[in-house]
This record gives C-alpha cells, sequence and structure tokens, in this order.
C-alpha cells in the first residue's frame, strides 16, 4: 500500500488515547515542548483505556487463589478471566496454556527450562538477547543473519536437516525485528521446523503491538510478548502453547500456588506433586495488576481493529522513510532491503556523528525520545553495522570524530499511540541537526552523552 493510499484512509483511525500524550519537557536551548515519546519498541505508553481499567478495578484487589473473601475470590475470577482473554487475542489451540510472566525476556528463560535434555535449539544470529541467550543448558546452533526472508527459511532447513542426532528440536525466532522492524516469515519457519520434527517458538515481543498473532494460523508451537510493549504497564509477559513439555518441566520457581500437594517423607525430606496447570510455573502471589492490565490492553486493541491499527502505522512508516530519505547523510539499517515490510521500528546511523550525540541533540534540544546503542542485539547491529562480530563496543560512548563509524545505531520506534506531529517534528529535526549541527555542546557522563551544563 502506497504512502498516498493509507494517507486518504488514515483518518479514520486517530492515534489511540495514551498517558503522557500531554507531558511536556524542558529544552536545553530555553522553552518547553510537548515531548515526543518515539521509544514504543523500549516501553510503549500505556493506553489510558488500560490505565481506567485498572484504576477501576484497584479498591478490589486481593490475593489470587489464596482466600475464600470476597476480593479475593473476585481477582480470581478476573486473574483467570485474563488468561482466556489472552488465549482469545493469540487464537490460541484449545489446549494450549497461557502462562503469565515477567515478561518476554522471562518467558522464553521458563521455555528453556523445560526443554528436553537432548533438545537441539536453533537460533538466528538476529534475535534479540532474550531470545539469543536462554538455551544455556541446552545444545544450540546459531545461524548467521539471512539478508532475505527465502534465505531465511533455506538457512534453517539446512541446518535442521544436518542435526545429528534425531532428537528433539527447538527453533526460536523474531516475528519482527527489534533493531529494524522487518517481518520474519514465521509462517514459513514454522512449516519448515515442523518438516524436519522440530518446534518453534515465535518471539513476539516487537510483532503483537503491531499485527495479529494467530497461534493457529502461524502454526507455532509458542509464542511470548511482553504487557510493557503491548501499551500495558505493571511488568508481566506470556508465554502461551503447548502444554506438555510444561507439564513434564520442573517448576521454573519452586513455592507456593505451583505445588499442588506437599507431604513430609519419612526420611524428613518432603515429597512435591506439582500441579499440571499454567499454575505449575506461576509460584508465588501472582502479578494480577499486570494480567488484567494485558488482559485489557488486548481488548482494546482488538476493538480498535487491528487493520485499521496497521493502516494508520504504515502512514507513519511512509512519512519517516520519505523523510529519512531526503537526507543522504543518513542510511537505514536493514536485513531483506530498503522495499521489506516491516512494523513503526526503524535504526538508522548518521554520517559525521556519533549515535549517542545525535540521540542526546534529539531529546536535549527537540524534546524528542528515541533509543541509541546496540539495542540488546548486539551480533545483529554490529552485522548491518559491517563491523567484526567480535569487536567490543560500548554503548552510548560518544567520543567518535566526526565521519568516524560508530558501533552504535539510532533507533525510532512508534505505534497505535504516535500522532503525526510527533514524526514530523522528528524528520524535521534530524534534516536541521544534519544541516546546521547541534545548538548546544555535550559531553560523556557515565559512558552517556549529556548536555553540558
Amino acid at each position: 500500500m502506497s504512502v498516498s493510499t493509507v494517507a486518504a484512509d488514515q483518518s479514520v483511525c486517530a492515534p489511540l488515547p495514551v498517558l503522557g500524550r500531554d507531558v511536556t519537557v524542558p529544552l536545553v536551548t530555553g522553552g518547553e515542548v510537548t515531548y515526543a515519546a518515539l521509544d514504543y519498541a523500549a516501553s510503549a505508553p500505556a493506553l489510558q483505556r488500560v490505565w481506567d481499567d485498572v484504576a477501576a478495578y484497584a479498591p478490589y484487589y486481593g490475593s489470587v487463589h489464596r482466600g475464600a473473601g470476597y476480593l479475593s475470590q473476585l481477582s480470581t475470577d478476573l486473574f483467570e478471566n485474563a488468561r482466556r482473554t489472552v488465549a482469545g487475542f493469540l487464537d490460541c489451540r484449545a489446549d494450549d496454556q497461557v502462562v503469565f510472566t515477567r515478561s518476554t525476556t522471562d518467558s522464553l528463560n521458563l521455555l528453556a527450562r523445560a526443554v528436553p535434555a537432548d533438545c537441539r535449539v536453533f537460533v538466528f544470529e538476529t534475535e534479540h538477547h532474550a531470545s539469543l541467550l536462554p538455551w544455556r543448558d541446552a545444545q544450540v546452533t546459531y545461524l548467521n543473519a539471512p539478508r532475505t526472508p527465502e534465505q531465511a527459511v533455506a538457512t534453517l532447513e539446512r541446518a535442521l536437516a544436518d542435526r545429528e542426532p534425531h532428537g528433539p528440536a527447538l527453533v526460536c525466532v523474531t516475528g519482527a525485528s527489534n533493531v529494524t522492524g522487518e517481518l520474519w516469515p514465521v509462517r514459513e519457519l514454522a512449516a519448515a521446523a515442523h518438516a524436519h520434527g522440530a518446534r518453534i517458538v515465535l518471539d513476539a515481543a516487537q510483532l503483537a503491538p503491531h499485527h495479529p498473532v494467530s497461534v493457529k494460523d502461524l502454526d507455532v508451537d509458542w509464542v511470548a510478548f511482553s504487557g510493557h510493549k503491548l501499551y500495558a504497564p505493571f511488568g508481566s509477559g506470556v508465554l502461551a502453547g503447548r502444554a506438555d513439555w510444561l507439564r513434564e518441566a520442573e517448576p521454573y520457581l519452586a513455592g507456593g500456588g505451583a505445588s499442588r500437594r506437599v507431604t513430609r517423607r519419612a526420611d524428613g525430606g518432603v515429597e512435591v506433586q506439582w500441579h499440571d496447570s499454567a499454575a505449575r510455573h506461576e509460584a508465588g502471589s501472582p502479578n494480577v495488576i499486570g494480567a488484567y492490565s494485558i488482559a485489557a490492553a488486548c481488548k482494546a486493541l482488538t476493538e480498535a481493529g487491528f487493520d485499521t491499527l496497521v493502516a494508520r502505522e504504515q502512514y507513519l512508516i511512509g512519512k519517516v522513510r520519505d523523510g529519512l530519505a531526503g537526507v543522504p547523510e543518513v542510511k537505514v539499517l536493514s536485513l531483506f532491503g530498503d522495499d521489506a515490510p516491516r512494523v513503526g521500528v526503524l535504526s538508522f546511523v548518521v554520517a559525521g556523528w556519533n549515535s549517542s550525540h545525535f540521540a542526546a541533540a534529539l531529546s536535549a534540544e527537540y524534546g524528542i525520545g528515541v533509543r541509541d546503542g546496540l539495542f540488546c542485539a548486539h551480533p545483529l547491529v554490529r552485522t548491518l553495522l559491517g563491523s567484526d562480530p567480535q569487536t567490543q563496543g560500548e554503548c552510548g560512548a560518544p567520543e567518535a570524530a566526526p565521519g568516524e563509524k560508530s558501533l552504535n545505531a539510532i533507533r525510532v520506534s512508534f505505534g497505535a499511540g504516535t500522532p503525526d506531529e510527533h514524526v514530523e517534528r522528528f524528520v524535521a529535526a534530524v534534516r536541521e541537526l544534519v544541516a546546521e549541527g547541534a545548538k548546544w555542546t555535550y559531553r560523556t557522563e557515565d559512558g552517556r552523552c549529556v548536555p553540558a551544563v
């Protein structure tokens, strides 16, 4: 869909109301400006609808699964209804489990604890560290960065076909890159995995806030995502999918709630019977407000309509890409090429600028919040920048001389709550900084570039 086509349709979908949309911040050059939050890929602002739903429930907060009182029973019903809402949002299979966790990172570490002892795990080097690092107790094969979706599928097929012995295997793949925003061929990778007797887990942290995710349609075995990227605060996440490995694994955390029965043995020890349900991996007092906020976000996004939200986001992507294309010094990073479908996440470098310096200037002089560094995806960013994967680079180090290659990049990201003015101000600020330079001087403090006082 072209930018002009989307522009004609985007009026049917105003930005969804989010917290912080009217917050003003000071500028080093004087005065204040409405803050432009363009770091959605790190944490998206909470939807006003989610905040209102949580505020309405908060007086009724009670212990979950632990009490006979009215508030405990109400909170338990709300917690379990949230589980069903998330299952519907993800279009899960009837026998799938939905486990509430702290985050995508927590979800994937939980699954890493549940894989069979002889499981072989396959992960592309392009993954976020949450997907790249949890598999320390498994046999891991790291796959080189593909340059096309087709190459990604072919690379995985070769790796799976060559594995010996032919035991259990798991593929971990992102749905949308947290660095480039590019969409990965999840359905095709799932088909390749299953054809070779492997299972697949989808890191949907950057996909679920921007696109509908159907476990059935994509045919993935598990999906993980975080509430704080889905416009839901309070530090909660989800791991949803097949129950068998989760039922057979020792609980991720041992404690109350995970245990069905605990008895003393004759030898003085204890005998534990663990739950077979999702509670097996939800020991301790659950984060009921976090789970409820995720469910509220799922409902809000579903009711807003993903078709409309996607169309408006593509319009914003077009504005950013067209704006950056008009600045020759800017290079947008990509694995699959400029025309690859993507969500509202773009990373770039600017010739003659260290990325930390550029991001600091956007914040201090224009009130625009972006991210700079390696984005918890160090191998991918280094590959995209053409540096040696072994090179040690410190995020945020601003000492690079003009024209010197930086090991860092700048990321701009946006979503359902982003108004046109924020991306327009961002594009205008990039053009002005490149053409005229920073208006302020900056220094290094604790590895970050900050305005000099």
